[in-house]
């Protein structure tokens, strides 16, 4: 059985403790054990590196450099990393390489929650295969992001908000490897209620799957 750590706390707005408790079921019903972790100090587990996949829903907060190494390690060694919206790259501002790491880094929601378009760019991807471009309602998440990053889905800005920014194409959902590990996000996921959306759900969860170790053969 493969095993995953969820580890959130951090700014209480984007209902960590609840995503959590989804992350767990969704995992517990692809079958996986789950350890949950609400304290950093986690990172720096002499075993981190023998779990097949990590969850991170810690929304700014501080991350200490022993922390951060043993994070980056564990990746770089295969352990599998994915999350959704600011509880995965609006964490940890003060570190560049966890920015590194996730390949992406929050600056902006120009409008807050406002209506928008999330358009998906790889259909002959396994992660979105199927998936028809949605509608959505929540922060359109303005990021600044790694040119490495293989980009599954995008959203496009009206300049409604910021009028400097506008026709700018953002992602929203990407892949991309650190060493030899698989990293996952999708800005999307403000708050629990949008994991009501069957797009977003079904998006964020096989990239939650995809970027866990790939299982022995």
């Amino acid at each position: 059985m493969r095993r995953a750590m969820i580890i959130w706390g951090g700014w209480g707005g984007h209902d960590p403790e609840e995503c959590a408790a989804l992350y767990r079921r969704w995992l517990h019903e692809d079958g996986f054990s789950v350890r949950m972790e609400t304290d950093l100090a986690a990172f720096e587990d002499s075993e981190l590196g023998s779990l097949d996949l990590i969850v991170p829903i810690y929304t700014m907060a501080s991350i200490s450099e022993a922390q951060v190494n043993g994070l980056s390690e564990a990746i770089k060694g295969g352990t599998g990393l994915a999350g959704h919206h600011g509880g995965m790259t609006d964490a940890f501002r003060e570190s560049p390489l966890y920015n590194f790491i996730t390949g992406g880094q929050y600056v902006a929601h120009p409008g807050n929650s406002i209506s928008y378009t999330v358009d998906i760019v790889k259909s002959d991807d396994s992660i979105v295969a199927g998936l028809k471009s949605f509608n959505y309602v929540s922060e359109q998440y303005y990021m600044h992001v790694d040119p490495a990053i293989e980009v599954l889905a995008t959203t496009t800005f009206s300049g409604e908000h910021a009028p400097w920014v506008e026709g700018v194409v953002m992602p929203v959902a990407w892949k991309k490897a650190y060493g030899t590990g698989r990293v996952f996000h999708s800005t999307l996921g403000h708050s629990i209620s949008e994991f009501d959306v069957p797009e977003m759900a079904t998006l964020l969860r096989r990239g939650v799957n995809w970027a866990a170790r790939p299982e022995a053969s």
